[in-house]
């Protein structure tokens, strides 16, 4: 395997492992768990990115990063809205402030839309994972 498909492979490894802790915590810990759900999306997208050799900040917002896989695969589009929803969740319940806990509908569906997103990519780049 060459180095840049080592490199997109860990980055899909990294989103994966995300995913897997954000299920994992669940609503115990829901500001840690809604937290990887948007590391795992953008992690999701970095791999995309890095496969087609885009360059990208290093960067939380997920919607700057859809943006730039809408460049080369227009279907991105369709997870805009998700990338909006999610990209908050970077620094949201992180701290101590207002908002300390997601609610649960709200955990649940930063699940599923991680999980959406990780599936999306992972399919376009046929990269099976252990």
């Amino acid at each position: 395997m060459n180095a840049k498909n080592n490199l997109v492979k860990n980055w899909l490894i990294k989103a994966k492992n995300d995913l897997s802790a954000a299920k994992s915590l669940g609503h115990q810990h829901g500001d840690v768990a809604i937290y990887h759900c948007q590391q795992s999306a953008k992690k999701s997208i970095k791999s995309f990115l890095v496969f087609h050799d885009q360059s990208f900040p290093k960067t939380h917002d997920i919607r700057l990063l859809v943006q730039l896989a809408i460049l080369i695969e227009p279907t991105f589009e369709a997870y805009q809205d998700i990338a909006e929803t999610l990209t908050p969740y970077a620094t949201l319940f992180r701290y101590p402030g207002d908002l300390m806990d997601p609610l649960p509908e709200e955990l649940n569906v930063a699940i599923e839309n991680a999980e959406l997103v990780f599936k999306f990519v992972s399919q376009l780049l046929e990269i099976q994972l252990i």
